[in-house]
């Protein structure tokens, strides 16, 4: 879905207006001070890894391409706008003739991510680089949520397939499908919604539903039709009534009865409730006394990380999982909490004034500047050391030692050797225009899944996780601490 989707019928697909009300008076405000012109830089970052964890995973960036794409407004909008009586009828011309110039730099889909660096800088008009801040948040907060999420349940699945379950208790349809979408990033394997086969490629599954099995006179019934009728993706649905009494030894008697006789064997099995450790350890040993070691066994039921680790420590015999509500919501942790904040504006010259915004609460002070993103990685063996923010223009020399340093606390220091240097942020649009091809679906989870691999152990933890380092080269800390001792008096250097 774009931009301007239903643009006509000033409906709420006119994505365009998906935007907070303030974006439009802070625009009109810069345009009636004739700044319209004026170039700022503005960064997007988040604070906090969600559920405590030790990393993030970068997604959504395909979606901002196609709404800024197509960012225009049409006559229904101006003449909406107009009729709220608070802008001038020459901002409104101006967003008539309204078209998107900025330069945009992104940190790729399914990367990993970590608070306080851009994981996207906008440069460009500040009118324009301040009206997308709300689909941008809106877009990239989502998305990496629900990555973030699927990766830590299919970490806890310990390479037993994840399906991503959710549509029904997403937050709408855009929900769903952008939520599917995102899992699979993560890591999911499948999903349940059809759509997201249809528009992204992502394996669509799914078995049958009690009402399937109530529908018949008997539950042997409702097997051995299911079983006629889909014999090569036959899983039987086995707790509607009594797993262990009814529902195995039927879905067994079906597959003798069905499958069997003309050269199939049953896919598998689903345990939807009740207590799936137990329930799975006997229904493995019921399958293969039956002589079916190869059905699997799959288990749904208001899962998450937490439940699945759990059930994995005690012996359960499962294959595969499907998991709802609490990865499609991220029900522990709903909120992912990006936010977009001026960096800097171009002066006469082209050099750039840094913005810093200050506040009592450390993690809220803001780092100045147009910056660069830097992750530096361990020649012998790939894995990520840290990243370090710069400023604009600056190298690092791979062949020279490199000090980090602590931004807070800078007497935790380290010299690293032997490494070399990413780049992190790449371009998406130069003057308005996408300068990036987004890569297909399945080679970002492929590159998500790998760059994970490159993660220490002690960072992947689920609980209390090694604090992986963002610092800030020399020359920025000195403009970012040097503004702060102007503004507020206290100053101590890095080094």
């Amino acid at each position: 879905m774009n931009a301007r989707d239903g643009a006509n019928t000033g409906n709420i697909f006119n994505l365009t207006m998906l935007m907070d009300f303030y974006e439009f008076t802070m625009a009109n405000g810069y345009f009636e001070q004739g700044m319209e012109d004026r170039i700022a830089y503005f960064d997007m970052f988040f604070r906090r890894v969600p559920d405590g964890g030790g990393y993030a995973i970068m997604a959504g960036v395909e979606q901002l391409i196609e709404y800024l794409s197509d960012l225009r407004f049409n006559e229904a909008d101006v003449d909406y706008l107009r009729g709220k009586g608070v802008f001038s009828e020459g901002f409104l011309d101006y967003l008539r003739r309204f078209k998107f110039s900025c330069d945009v730099w992104a940190i790729p889909e399914g990367t990993p991510i970590f608070p306080q660096e851009p994981i996207i800088k906008v440069r460009g008009p500040i009118i324009q680089a301040q009206l997308i801040e709300t689909m941008m948040l809106l877009t990239i907060n989502h998305q990496c949520l629900i990555a973030t999420k699927a990766n830590r349940i299919c970490r806890a699945a310990a390479g037993r397939p994840v399906s991503e379950f959710g549509s029904r208790r997403a937050q709408g349809g855009h929900g769903a499908l952008m939520g599917a979408r995102a899992a699979y990033i993560g890591g999911c394997a499948s999903t349940a919604c059809t759509m997201a086969e249809r528009d992204f490629g992502i394996p669509a599954t799914g078995t049958m539903a009690h009402s399937w099995v109530q529908s018949f006179d008997s539950e042997l019934e409702a097997f051995c039709v299911y079983a006629s009728l889909y014999p090569d993706r036959c899983i039987f649905l086995v707790d509607t009534y009594n797993t262990i009494k009814h529902g195995v030894p039927n879905a067994i008697r079906a597959s003798r009865e069905r499958l069997l006789p003309n050269g199939h064997r049953p896919l598998g099995i689903r345990i939807d409730s009740g207590d799936v450790t137990y329930l799975s350890k006997m229904s493995r040993k019921m399958l293969d006394d039956a002589g079916f070691p190869d059905c699997k066994i799959f288990v749904s039921n208001s899962l998450d990380e937490h439940i699945i680790r759990g059930i994995i420590s005690q012996g359960a015999q499962i294959d595969a999982f499907g998991v709802g509500e609490k990865l499609i919501t991220s029900q522990s942790e709903p909120v992912f909490g990006g936010v977009y904040k001026l960096a800097g504006v171009e002066r006469a010259d082209g050099s750039v004034e840094p913005k810093l915004k200050l506040s009592e609460n450390v993690e809220k002070i803001t780092t100045p500047g147009s910056k660069n993103v830097f992750r530096f990685y361990n020649r012998k063996d790939d894995m990520a050391i840290a990243d370090v923010l710069t400023l604009d223009g600056e190298r690092i020399d791979e062949g020279l030692p490199y000090m980090l340093f602590d931004p807070e606390n800078t007497w935790k220091r380290k010299t690293v050797e032997d490494y070399y240097v990413k780049q992190l942020l790449a371009p998406i649009f130069i003057n308005g225009e996408c300068v990036y091809a987004s890569p297909p679906l399945a080679q970002i989870r492929e590159y998500c899944l790998s760059q994970i691999d490159l993660l220490w152990e002690e960072i992947l933890r689920f609980e209390n996780p090694q604090e992986y380092y963002v610092d800030l080269s020399q020359k920025l800390w000195d403009l970012k601490y040097g503004i702060l001792h102007e503004l507020s008096g206290s100053y101590s250097r890095g080094s």
